[in-house]
């Protein structure tokens, strides 16, 4: 017997020994068109990616090759039906395009990878992911528009100025309800729906999905009096497009009857307001396909047998709130036996005429919840509630109890206001509401009429965005620059719905592209940012005028937009910052026939010394400005003359597209390109340097010259005329929002660290830290506090807080963070920097401090990437790398020490510890 339990345990143990040994490298975060688990896709080949983490060490690190396998089932995994990669020997780990099976709609995709290391270890499989496929050709769709009986097909009328008076208000949001029956058993249900503007789908009397504000903002369809309005342009674009979202249903389905239900808000389609552009009444698209587990389908429609009725949304305005009954509430409407007898058969509505398209970019969500900081009982009975910091969203109540038909106000506090939200008691006592189908801005709230003494219970702040992760850390011994950031995150996001980005979440909620280019670096280096940019970009493309190349002011159009070359010049920006950020050399693809299109219009405008001019005229013949401005929210009114902006952009665009050119392998268009840049150059330099003075001029003049580039020996005397602006101003931002942009990292990369650092680190007029002073919890227009005081626009000047003062910059010959560098700027005044953000390899980061006599740099490489460090030092000797002299430090490799005074090392993925000695 001892024999025996011997033997087994030997055998056990040689059995162990001879188990394949795995690697430590486990791929995580599966996405797939940079979502998670996209419920609806319809890409043939979509784009697979994932992060390799290690527990523990892993210096040295790599991906060698993966294995992708994707099946209709997740417990066909092990076999799959869809697709096996086999091993691919690649590094790849983003953009990784499906090659297998042909897809079809309705298609569920369940998939996996795994990987080899540097060792030739193979990692477990991921947990699986999954991807659902849309409705692939239009001639699938069955199901017709549907809209409300009670209305046409017109939308509001348009108020020819901001301030106009509304001229008619909307009738009630439509409900809308099918009863069907089931009779077999059900092996999958899916449902693929739509409203204009906004909708809520619902059935057997629930809410489908957590998102709010949906479908996603786009343009939706043609407007034929966009040639009439103040801003006028031809109704030619590129694209037209509509989001439909997929729900899979089965679990809600039941035997024997079920109820579908959707409400509808005007949103943008419907908006009555000068900045907008409607489109039409409010309708609803839906189709149900039923799949039974004898294998017959069915499909379920919207048509003309849904009823539809008028609810408890007596008004839903985008741009002036909602008022709600409570007491019209019909309990159970969207339920199976619902008493309908008083409902109407729906209208069929016309098909807008933009193309129905799977809703895969995230929506917007409930993303935070807020709790007041005090509730103050006014004089007048009402009470004021203060949250602290100013938010996009709404206020939720909970715990009414009061009287039927007893009216809430609530005043929504901002400095420009953002519409009124009202409701009415039903009296059914603990009763609860928040608006459906707008989103409000406030910092407080007044609350009229609240029955009792209202309490921190009773309500709640809902910041509302379009979801996107904040994936960076940025942290600094100045709390000023802490501040900073975070206030331009929080206007950020307010300003972020319907994935798009506006310029100010209340006056014009309007997704103006110069806004959005110019923030656009800064938002990658916060937030996980590839669904989001990856359909806004899509809609700047979509909006370009096909028979011109012309790029409006704002996309998708709203013609109250003003704006000028720099706005569509967002069309090669935002790519370009996208590749470099992400490493995604399709987006050049897809938007590189955009970006031609735009330089061959800024082309029709220059003069014989190839400066260009834009001078656009409006519906008189006469030069409109709102078509040609230069810089935007100079401060005193003191700008750099138009054209010289206008050419600026001209320069920045043309040199995108040789860079462009070259990425996508177009060897004719870069060398094309570079003639041109060289030209405009040129006539820049003719043009606008002041020969006798040494300077291009001030309020950022100078700035966009050396972002150009001047002439080597013109050089110091630019730099100098620049100190000298600064020091004029007292050491102030004198910039609009482009010239901020380029402000402070063009005075680091020519030796002006310092004179960024004490620009950004005032407290007094004009400045961030001012403010701040004047109890700023969002970022604003002006820099002297007039205009909104939500505008992200100026926080694209603190890329220097993560590229200069922190130092992680991606390479731009090895882009997405596949090669960092790493070269911290330190200023005397900041003890230590952390800046920290999640790349498609995974974390990357820096934390430096320093002290007398000594200057520590941690830093974080991720697996797929490599480094280039660069160490304050001025000998070798003088640094360690986690106590180890330098040139017995394990994979760091010594490239020498630099002019500047830094030590240079070559380093691959790990966690690394540098410190410097300084005598």
């Amino acid at each position: 017997m001892v024999m025996r339990s011997i033997f087994t345990i030997c055998f056990t143990l040689l059995i162990a020994c001879k188990q394949p040994e795995i690697s430590s490298m486990v791929p995580a975060g599966l996405s797939c068109e940079y979502v998670v688990n996209p419920s609806v896709v319809d890409r043939l080949h979509p784009r697979l990616g994932w992060i390799n983490q290690v527990t523990g060490d892993f210096r040295g690190m790599t991906q060698t090759a993966y294995q992708v396998r994707v099946a209709s089932s997740e417990s066909l995994l092990a076999t799959p039906d869809l697709w096996d990669s086999g091993r691919v020997n690649s590094g790849r780990s983003n953009q990784v395009l499906y090659q297998g099976q042909e897809l079809t709609s309705g298609q569920d995709c369940w998939w996996q990878v795994r990987v080899w290391d540097e060792q030739g270890l193979v990692s477990e499989w991921s947990k699986p992911a999954y991807w659902g496929m849309g409705i692939l050709e239009a001639t699938e769709w069955q199901a017709q528009w549907i809209g409300a009986p009670w209305q046409g097909e017109e939308a509001l009328p348009e108020p020819g100025w901001p301030d106009a008076p509304v001229e008619q208000w909307p009738p009630p949001a439509p409900y809308f309800r099918k009863e069907f029956e089931v009779t077999k058993k059900i092996a999958q249900a899916k449902a693929y729906v739509t409203g204009l503007g906004y909708f809520e789908f619902y059935i057997n009397g629930n809410k489908q999905g957590d998102e709010v504000l949906v479908p996603n903002q786009t343009n939706y369809g043609k407007r034929d009096y966009l040639m009439e309005t103040n801003i006028p342009l031809p109704d030619d674009f590129e694209e037209y497009k509509i989001m439909y979202l997929s729900y899979d249903i089965t679990d809600r389905i039941k035997p024997g009857k079920n109820a579908l239900g959707a409400i509808v808000g005007n949103g943008f389609y419907n908006a009555s307001k000068y900045w907008s552009g409607s489109y039409g009444s409010p309708r609803f698209l839906g189709q149900i396909h039923l799949t039974y587990q004898d294998g017959t389908s069915e499909i379920i429609v919207t048509d003309d047998t849904w009823k539809a009725a008028k609810g408890p949304i007596l008004m839903d305005m985008v741009f002036y709130g909602e008022t709600y009954d409570a007491r019209l509430e019909m309990p159970g409407w969207s339920e199976p036996d619902f008493d309908e007898s008083g409902w109407q058969s729906s209208a069929i509505r016309d098909t807008p005429f933009g193309k129905l398209v799977a809703h895969t970019p995230y929506p917007d969500k409930v993303m935070e919840e807020i709790k007041p900081v005090s509730i103050e009982r006014l004089d007048n009975g009402n009470h004021l509630v203060d949250f602290g910091v100013e938010v996009s969203g709404w206020a939720r109540l909970n715990h009414i109890d009061g009287p039927q038909g007893q009216k809430i106000a609530l005043k929504f506090i901002s400095n420009t206001p953002s519409g009124e939200n009202i409701y009415i008691l039903n009296g059914s006592g603990n009763e609860s509401y928040a608006p459906r189908f707008n989103w409000f801005v406030f910092s407080e709230v007044e609350v009229v009429n609240w029955p009792g003494e209202l309490t921190e219970a009773h309500i709640t702040a809902e910041a509302v965005n379009t979801y996107i992760e904040r994936t960076a850390k940025f942290e600094t011994s100045n709390e000023l620059f802490n501040r900073i950031n975070q206030i331009w995150q929080r206007s950020q996001l307010d300003n972020m719905h319907g994935g798009v980005a506006s310029d100010c979440p209340h006056r014009e909620r309007s997704p103006y592209t110069g806004d959005g280019q110019v923030a656009c670096a800064t938002v990658m280096h916060n937030f996980d940012a590839r669904s989001f940019y990856h359909k806004w970009i899509g809609d700047v493309r979509g909006a370009q005028i096909k028979s011109t190349g012309y790029v409006p002011n704002c996309a998708p159009w709203q013609p109250g937009c003003g704006g000028g070359v720099a706005w569509g010049a967002a069309v090669c920006i935002m790519p370009w910052e996208y590749y470099l950020h992400y490493g995604s050399e399709d987006i050049l693809e897809e938007n590189y026939q955009a970006m031609k299109g735009y330089v061959s219009y800024m082309s029709g405008w220059l003069d014989s010394d190839s400066i260009m001019h834009l001078q656009r005229t409006g519906r008189d013949g006469e030069v409109l400005k709102w078509f040609n401005l230069g810089e935007w929210g100079c401060y005193e009114g003191q700008c750099p003359p138009d054209e010289m902006v206008h050419s600026y952009f001209f320069w920045k665009c043309t040199d995108i597209l040789v860079k462009a050119a070259a990425v996508l392998g177009n060897a004719g268009d870069a060398s094309a390109f570079s003639r041109i840049r060289s030209g405009i150059q040129n006539g820049f330099q003719r043009r606008f340097y002041d020969n006798s003075q040494g300077t291009f001029g001030d309020h950022g003049a100078n700035v966009f010259a050396l972002d150009m580039g001047v002439p080597e020996a013109e050089l110091p005397r630019v730099v100098s005329s620049l100190k000298q602006n600064l020091l004029q101003n007292g050491g102030h931002v004198h910039t609009g929002i482009y010239g901020t942009r380029l402000l402070f990292e063009v005075l680091s990369d020519h030796g002006l660290n310092e004179m960024a650092y004490e620009a950004l680190n005032k407290t007094t007029e004009p400045s961030f830290g001012f403010w701040l002073q004047d109890g700023a919890t969002t970022t604003r227009e002006f820099w002297d506090n007039t205009g909104s005081h939500n505008h992200p626009m100026f926080g694209g000047g603190l890329t220097w807080f993560y590229r200069d003062l922190a130092g992680m910059q991606t390479d731009p010959m090895n882009p997405g963070y596949r090669h960092i560098i790493f070269k911290p700027k330190p200023v005397q005044e900041v003890s230590f920097v952390k800046y920290f953000n999640r790349t498609v390899f995974g974390d990357a980061g820096i934390h430096w401090q320093q002290q007398p006599g000594q200057f520590t740099m941690d830093i974080t490489v991720p697996i797929g990437s490599s480094a280039t460090v660069f160490i304050p030092a001025q000998e070798v000797d003088q640094v360690t790398e986690s106590a180890n002299p330098i040139p017995e430090a394990p994979l760091v490799e010594l490239l020498g020490i630099d002019e500047s005074g830094y030590l240079v090392c070559k380093v691959p993925s790990g966690v690394y510890h540098f410190k410097s000695i300084r005598p």
